[in-house]
Parts: structure tokens; sequence; C-alpha cells
């Protein structure tokens, strides 16, 4: 297991973690999430023992094998399947091992030393090395051709592909992934699941994709307040147990406050009474004791809406026999051809496909960024484009403020309206006039969005929009977009946003367009029907044991299942006594807590209408004597009540 134990960390002046206990079981596969900057991958650093916490010890098992995805790929001529198969460093050890071993003379010693390696490598599964790198790199998203290409061919989002599918190569017991689905398609994702659902190790995942969390992980760690706290279950199981925490958690800091009035009461009508001296200093150090209940903080909401459009042609765009594509100076090259689309108002379309396949080609046609190499493109009259591209935050200037870029699109807007519209996206006082150099990814990505937001655009276009987005934000544009007056059409691996948002699916495949006539759930069996069949079932050697001179630990099991049934059952048995004892004393409380209101409400009825002069006429000489009876009577019965319930309360206490 993985053992938290006191553990506190901090970076520069800032703590992350504060005196955290946490237990990690075998097998568990575990979400961790949290605010950005909260410090989940500098968990990951102190478990890679690459940073080191300041306080406390983090222990799991010496022999576990660790495989985490490399941040930086140097441009090899390396092939890319041989790259990812490096990413089984045991086996790249034992086939260096036998070349040298087969250069050297032979004789008996020799011969031996061969075997044993020939026997490691058997274990190792390396003859089945070539196929199982394949399928990988093919689930991947990569072609045939792609695997003989050098690691230095491919861009920066392909690179860390083969960066992950070193890690998925390399025989692990802990796997640790820090955004894995980042630079992947929706395919690849669907078939990442399916790989991670079936591995047998432990597996500790960050992602702010909320639907491939709820796929893998039954456990969900969450960074808040400087505390790690464990969740049983999916990611939605969460939100579901935070949610009843947080109402929980307000009915007891109620019901502290109901406590903290009623010893306060005590304590200010008898301290300077001698019969009741001793009582009330005990009260004193009791409410002195009493542990100030904080809120549980949901997280910083941030919500936005899309402004009304001004106008709504219809259709708002057509086109006929258009090709999509680049022009080149080999001439031009055809990505989509043959496309033949109208845009029609309130349409919410989802676009489908594998990277490469042309979706980011098709949007830049229809938002005019280029323009076709065949056919015709008719706009709408009154046509406004919301484009958000796939690397928008890098258009941006760094250099300048968030009101500077808006100011630019808005220049006749008085510059307090503009303040005013970017607080709205979380960038208030000062942070709305400093350059957006030093901003995360996140809040370049808000800016982006907040510029097209201002346009009122009647069509929005959006590739890859939750790139950079925290699960919060991602959250707050999928509610804006669901609202969203205008058309639609969004490029997305997060399929939480598309099923929120769309309501029909295209499939951009072999340069067409193809209606898809389902969900995504029909689209992912779809998937698994077709083009991933053949890549599921490839998982990394697992390690057999081997008394030669190269031993790969197995992954340790998890504990036997009647131990963990025996423990759940003691502590259900546990809690069942608990609350025999606690529910007649709370019962109790309850009912003197009620009794005391209605007296309360009784005494503020009799004191107002001593406060009035006319009650102190002559006339009124009975009434005043009536009341100064009920006034004494009820106080006296407000007593007595708040110290039977200061007693039950003791019992409760000591019953806890």
């Amino acid at each position: 297991m993985i053992k938290f134990s006191n553990v506190s960390l901090m970076r520069g002046t800032k703590p992350l973690l504060e005196s955290v206990d946490l237990t990690l079981n075998p097998g568990d596969k575990i979400g961790l999430i949290g605010a950005n900057g909260a410090g989940k991958s500098s968990l990951f650093a102190m478990l890679r023992n690459e940073l080191h916490s300041d306080q406390g010890s983090i222990d799991f098992p010496a022999r576990w094998r660790m495989a985490y995805v490399a941040q930086e790929t140097p441009p090899l001529d390396r092939a890319a399947l041989d790259y990812a198969i490096d990413g089984d460093v045991n086996l790249r050890r034992l086939q260096a091992e036998l070349e040298r071993l087969e250069g050297e003379p032979h004789d008996d010693a020799n011969g031996i030393a061969l075997g044993e390696v020939h026997s490691a490598l058997a274990d190792a599964d390396a003859y089945t090395v070539q196929s199982r790198g394949e399928q990988l790199l093919l689930g991947l998203g990569f072609t045939l051709d792609q695997m003989k290409q050098p690691v230095a061919s491919f861009s920066g989002g392909w690179r860390m592909r083969l960066n992950l599918a070193q890690a998925l190569m390399c025989p692990s017991d802990l796997l640790l992934l820090d955004e894995p689905t980042n630079h992947l398609d929706l395919d690849a994702i669907i078939w990442l699941e399916d790989w991670l659902k079936r591995y047998e190790g432990t597996l500790i995942i960050i992602s702010h994709d909320r639907d491939f969390l709820d796929e893998i992980v039954n456990v969900i760690v969450h960074i808040d307040e400087r505390k790690l706290k464990r969740y049983a279950g999916n990611y939605s199981a969460f939100e579901r147990q935070r949610a009843a925490q947080m109402v929980l958690q307000a009915g007891m800091i109620e019901k502290q406050q109901r406590a903290r009035a009623h010893l306060e009461s005590y304590i200010n009508r008898f301290k300077a009474k001698a019969s009741k001296a001793r009582q009330a200093q005990s009260r004193i150090k009791q409410l002195a004791k009493m542990e100030e209940l904080a809120p549980l903080r949901a997280a910083a909401e941030f919500s936005f809406e899309f402004r009304e459009p001004l106008s709504a042609p219809n259709p708002l765009l057509v086109l006929e026999d258009v090709d999509c594509g680049y022009h080149t100076e080999e001439g031009d090259k055809v990505i989509v051809n043959r496309v033949n689309f109208s845009l029609q108002s309130e349409q919410r379309i989802g676009l489908l496909g594998v990277n490469g396949a042309g979706k980011s080609t098709l949007i830049k046609t229809i938002a005019g960024e280029l323009k076709p190499l065949a056919g015709e493109a008719t706009v709408g009259k009154g046509l406004v484009i919301g484009y958000f591209a796939q690397h928008q935050v890098e258009m941006l200037r760094h250099d300048e403020s968030p009101l500077w870029h808006l100011a630019k699109i808005a220049p006749t807007v008085r510059e307090q309206e503009l303040r005013n519209f970017l607080g709205g996206f979380n960038f208030p006082g000062d942070m709305v006039t400093s350059p957006i150099r030093p901003f995360s990814g996140g809040e370049k990505a808000r800016l982006a969005l907040a510029l097209i937001v201002w346009q009122r655009p009647n069509l929005l276009l959006l590739d890859e929009p939750t790139n950079h987005l925290d699960l919060e934000t991602r959250e707050a544009l999928t509610m804006a977009l669901a609202q969203f007056d205008g058309t639609l059409v969004v490029v997305s691996h997060d399929r939480h946003l598309l099923r929120a948002t769309t309501d029909q699916f295209i499939i951009v495949a072999d340069g067409k367009l193809m209606p898809f006539d389902g969900d995504l759930d029909d689209y992912k069996d779809w998937l698994f029907q077709t083009k991933l069949g053949k890549g599921t079932n490839v998982l990394p050697a697992a390690g057999k044991e081997n008394k030669a001179a190269y031993p790969a630990s197995s992954p340790v099991a998890p504990p036997p299942a009647i131990d963990r049934r025996d423990q759940k059952r003691q502590e259900a048995e546990q809690r069942q006594r608990m609350a025999a004892i606690r529910k007649p004393l709370e019962s109790k409380i309850k009912k003197l807590e009620e009794q005391i209101a209605r007296l309360n409400a009784k005494k503020s009825e009799v004191d107002a209408q001593l406060a009035d002069e006319a009650i102190y006429d002559v006339s009124n000489k009975d009434k005043l004597k009536s009341l100064l009876n009920d006034q004494a009577y009820v106080s006296k019965d407000i007593v007595q009540l708040e110290e039977e319930w200061l007693a039950l309360q003791e019992q409760l206490e000591a019953a806890a």
C-alpha cells in the first residue's frame, strides 16, 4: 500500500500540504483532483522521489516498479515503435546483455549466462514485444507507417503520445498519469480507458476529464485546504458525497452555534452568582474547548453566459461541393473533399474523428480561415462567427493585459464597462491590467472565451475548447454552451461537454463527412467493433518470477477479500452499537432544543410588552403583574431546560 504519514509540503512560501495522513490500497485506481496549483503535480514528484516533503513520510513497497510519462521527448532519429518499446527498461537491459554475451568467446560460463538471459527474456515476454508495441501504438492513433518514422519527425502532441506509450509498455506496479488525455483525440481516449480498466497495478491519475475518471477510478483523492481527503467511488460519486458533506457540515455549524448560544447564556446569567460560580466556570472552559467548525468551501464557482445574438440568419452557411485543405508548393492538399453542408439556425453539432482526419480543417474552412480549394461557400447575411481555435491561447499577445485585448475589439466602449465584463470572467482588480504572460493556461483560455462572448456570435465554432481548463471552468463552459441561443459546431474529447451541448454528430473520416445516427455510447461500441478491436488486448509483460540473474517483482496482491468483509462487518456492528447509544440522547436533545426555542420566543413576546411604556399605567396594573410572573416562570424554565440540555450534551460527548 501507499501510506502518507503526517506529510507537509511547502513550495517557496506557499504551503501545499499540512500534516496529511492517507492510505491507498494495492490495486486501487485513484483519481487525484484539486484546484490548479493545489499540489497535484508536486505530490507526483514526491512519489517519484524528485521532491521531498518538509515533514512526515511517504511509504510504499521498495520492490514496486513505477511507471510515469516523461515530460520531455528528445528529437531522436529512433523509430517510433522502438522508442515506445524502450519503455520496458528491463527488457532493453536484457537484450543489451544478450548482445554482449553473444559477442564474447563461447565457454561454459558464457553458455550458462546465455541460458539465464534467454530465460529472463522469455519471462519478460520479449518474443511478443514487437506485436504488443504495435497494438499499443495503434490504439493511441499511430498508423503502421508512422511507427517506422523517427521520433524527431513528430509534432509535440504526437511525441507526448509516444511518451505515454513508453509508460504503458513498462511493466509496473504503480502507474502515475498526469493529464494523459491532453494530447489525445476521443478515439484514443476510449482505447486508453479500456486499457487502464484492465491494468492490474495501482493507478493514480490527474485529470480534468470527468467522464474519463468516471470510467476508470474507484477512489477519488481530493486536495482541499492543504489536506488529502479520500472518497470511495468515481468522480460522480465524489460530487454526491461532497455535496452531502457540505449540507451536513452546514447543519453541524448551525447546531454548534445553538450550543454556544446556550453556554454563553448560562455563563452570562450565573458567572457572578456564588452558588452557580463553579458550574459557570466549568461552562466557560467547555466553551473555550469547543472547536470552531469551519464551513466546507465549495470550489469557487465561476459561471458566465453567452449574450443573445443580435441576428439569426437561416441558413447561416452553405457549403456546396467544397474541398477543404491547404495550398502547398507542390499543389493543393485536399483533406476533406466534396463537402455538402448546410448550417441551420440553432443546430448543435459535434464533430467526431481521429486527429488528422480533417475536423480542424473543416472548422477553419467554415470560419473563413481557409478558402475552399473547390466548390462554393455561401454565407448568410448577418452571420457573426465566434471561433475558438485549438491553439487560440497562443494567438493572444502575452505582453498585453486582458483589458488591452478587449479594448482592441471594442475601442468605443467605456473602460469601466470593459472592466466589469472581464470581472465576470474572474479577472478582478490589478489582474485586468497585468500582462498575461504569467497567467496559467486556464486563465488565458478564459480570456480567449471572454473575447468571443463579447462579440455576441450567432455561430460558435469550438476546436478543443477545454484544453487547459480545470473541472470548474469546464463545467461553467458546458452550462454556458447548453444555454447558448445560436448555432454550435464543436470538436472536443470531453464527452461530458459533448453530451450536454450537442444533439447530433458528424464523423470526419477517410476525407468525407458522414452523419452518425447514435450517441457517444453507440460511437464507443462502433469503435471497438471496427477500428479499436485489435488494439485492446495488449498489456505490458506482467514480469514473471525468475530465479536467474534478472528477477522482476510481480504486482502486490490485494489483501484477502475475507479480511475486508470481516472488517466491514465489524465496522457496521460498531456503528450500530454507537447508534443505539447516541440515538436516544440525540432525540432528547432535539426535543429540549425545540422546547427552549418555544420558551425563548414566548420570553421575547413578554419582554416586548414590558418594553412598552403604556404597560406601566395604573390601569394596566394587573396585566403588568401577570407579565412579570410569566417572565419569571419562563426564565426559570429556560434555565432548567438548558441545564438538562448541557448534561445530555456531556453524555453524548462521552459516548463519542
